[in-house]
C-alpha cells in the first residue's frame, strides 16, 4: 500500500511514483530530477487516484508546453454529441488537457463518460457547475454548498479544477480602485464578485481555504488558482487588479503546498506583446516559481473570428518566457460556443504556438520533427512531409487539390522548384526548362 497521498507528498519523501517514470520518460528527463522538481512544486502532474484511463502529464519547469482544449455545454447549446465529438479531435490531436466548462442542467453524466475515455487530463471549474448541479439561486449557495460540487468533481475523478481563491475582499478593493476597461470578464470570478457584493461575506474559496484544500489533497486534485482579474482588454493589462489578485495567488500557492497540495497558476488574458515576457517573470516571482497557465494571451482586441491567432501569437511568447501551459482559443471566442471546426483551428493554433516556445526554450528533442520535415523536404518527399505535418489530412489536401505537371513538385513553384533544381545542381546534372521530351 502507497504511503503517500498525492505525488507532491511523495517527491517531498523521496518517493518516484509510477506518474513520476511515466512523464520523464515522456520528456526525456531523468525520474530523480522530475521528482525534485515536483517536491519544489515547479513541476505538477495533475494526476486523480479516480482518473484510471489517465495518461500522466507533467506541467511546469523544463517540461514541453502542454495544451488545454476547453468543451462543453451551454443554456443555448446542449448537444452532448457534440461535445464528445470535439472530445475525440481534442484526443486525436494530442491535446494533453480537456476542461469541461458546462454550465447548464446535471453536468455529471458527460463528466463521468469524458473522465472514463480520456487518456488526456481532466479539469473543471466548480463554480461553474454549482448553479446547475445545486438548482439553487446564486444568493442561496452557501460555502458548505460550494464544497459539495468540489466534493463531487474530485470524487468523479476530475485532475484539476480551477478555484478562484484570490478574489478575496483586499483583491476587490484594488479593482474597484483601478477603473477598469472592462471590468471582470472571468465567469467564474464575476459570479464570486457578485455573491460577495451580494451577501457581504468573503470569498467561500479564500475564507475556507484549508478545507477546500483538504478535499483536494485527498483525491489529489491539482488546484489551478484562477486569475478572476485577468485583463479582459489589452487597456487593463498589468493593472493593479491583476497583480494585486496574483500576489495574493502567491500566498495561496506556498499554503497549498504545505499541505502536499499540486499548483498551478493562471495568468492573462489580454495583452499586449512587449508586456508579456515581464509578467511571465513577475507571475513566476511572485508564485515562488509554480507552474503557469495562461489563456492566449491576446495580443489585439480587434480580431473577433481570428483570435486563435491573436491567442497563438501571445502564447508562442508567453510560453518561450515561461509559461507552461497554454489554453487554447478558438474564431468563435468572444462570438459563440465554438462548433467541431473551430475547436480544431484552436487546437492546431494552440499546438503550433507551444511547438514553437519548446524549441525556443530548448526542450530535448523538440526541433527533431522539424529536422525531420526538413528532410523530407530536401528529399521532396510528399508522404513523409504528410506524416509529419501537425495537420496531416489539412496538408495533403492542399497538395492534391492542385495537381502540378512537372512530378515531385507543387503548383507554387512547378518546374523551377529551388529544391529540386539545387538537388540537380549537386548532383551534376543539367537543368533544362525548354528541352523537348
Amino acid at each position: 500500500m502507497k504511503n503517500y497521498k498525492t505525488q507532491m507528498e511523495a517527491a517531498k519523501k523521496g518517493i518516484i511514483t509510477p506518474e513520476m517514470l511515466i512523464v520523464a520518460k515522456k520528456e526525456f528527463m531523468e525520474p530523480e530530477k522530475l521528482r525534485g522538481l515536483i517536491a519544489c512544486g515547479q513541476v505538477a502532474i495533475p494526476a486523480n487516484i479516480n482518473h484510471t484511463s489517465l495518461s500522466p502529464e507533467g506541467i511546469g519547469t523544463g517540461l514541453s508546453t502542454k495544451i488545454n482544449v476547453n468543451l462543453g455545454v451551454s443554456g443555448d447549446c446542449k448537444n452532448y454529441d457534440i461535445e464528445l465529438e470535439k472530445v475525440k479531435l481534442a484526443l486525436k490531436f494530442g491535446a494533453e488537457a480537456i476542461m469541461d466548462l458546462s454550465n447548464y442542467g446535471k453536468t455529471n453524466t458527460f463528466r463521468n463518460q469524458l473522465i472514463k475515455i480520456s487518456p488526456a487530463m481532466i479539469g473543471t471549474v466548480p463554480m461553474y457547475d454549482a448553479i446547475g448541479y445545486l438548482e439553487k439561486d446564486l444568493l442561496e449557495i452557501t460555502p458548505q454548498d460550494f464544497m459539495k460540487v468540489v466534493r463531487s468533481h474530485a470524487e468523479e475523478g476530475v485532475d484539476f479544477m480551477t478555484i478562484h481563491a484570490g478574489i478575496n475582499k483586499r483583491a476587490i478593493e484594488a479593482f474597484k480602485r483601478t477603473g477598469r476597461k472592462m471590468n471582470i470578464v472571468s465567469r467564474g470570478g464575476s459570479l464570486l464578485f457578485a455573491w460577495m457584493e451580494m451577501t457581504g461575506n468573503e470569498n467561500p474559496f479564500y475564507e475556507y481555504y484549508d478545507e477546500f484544500l483538504e478535499i483536494l489533497r485527498e483525491f489529489d486534485v491539482t488546484i489551478s488558482l484562477g486569475d478572476a482579474l485577468r485583463p479582459g482588454c489589452i487597456d487593463d493589462s498589468s493593472d493593479a487588479s491583476q497583480l494585486s489578485e496574483l500576489i495574493e495567488l502567491g500566498q495561496l500557492t506556498k499554503r497549498a503546498w504545505e499541505k502536499d497540495v499540486q499548483v498551478m497558476v493562471e495568468g492573462p488574458g489580454h495583452m499586449a506583446m512587449n508586456e508579456i515576457a515581464a509578467n511571465m517573470t513577475i507571475q513566476k516571482r511572485l508564485c515562488h516559481g509554480a507552474p503557469f497557465y495562461v489563456l492566449g494571451p491576446l495580443v489585439t482586441d480587434i480580431a473577433p473570428g481570428y483570435d486563435h491567432i491573436t491567442s497563438a501569437i501571445g502564447g508562442a511568447i508567453a510560453a518561450a518566457s515561461g509559461a507552461d501551459f497554454l489554453c487554447y482559443v478558438t474564431p468563435a471566442e468572444h462570438l459563440r460556443l465554438p462548433d467541431i471546426n473551430d475547436v480544431k483551428e484552436g487546437i492546431i493554433a494552440s499546438k503550433i504556438a507551444a511547438h514553437a516556445a519548446d524549441i525556443a526554450k530548448g526542450v530535448p528533442h523538440a526541433r527533431e520533427i522539424d529536422n525531420n520535415m526538413a528532410e523530407a523536404r530536401h528529399k521532396l518527399d510528399w508522404d513523409a512531409m504528410f506524416e509529419l505535418a501537425i495537420d496531416s489530412e489539412k496538408a495533403r489536401a492542399y497538395y492534391e487539390s492542385a495537381s502540378p505537371a512537372e512530378k515531385h513538385t507543387c503548383t507554387m513553384c512547378g518546374k523551377m522548384c529551388a529544391v529540386k533544381t539545387t538537388n540537380m545542381i549537386l548532383e551534376g546534372k543539367t537543368v533544362e526548362f525548354y528541352s523537348e521530351n
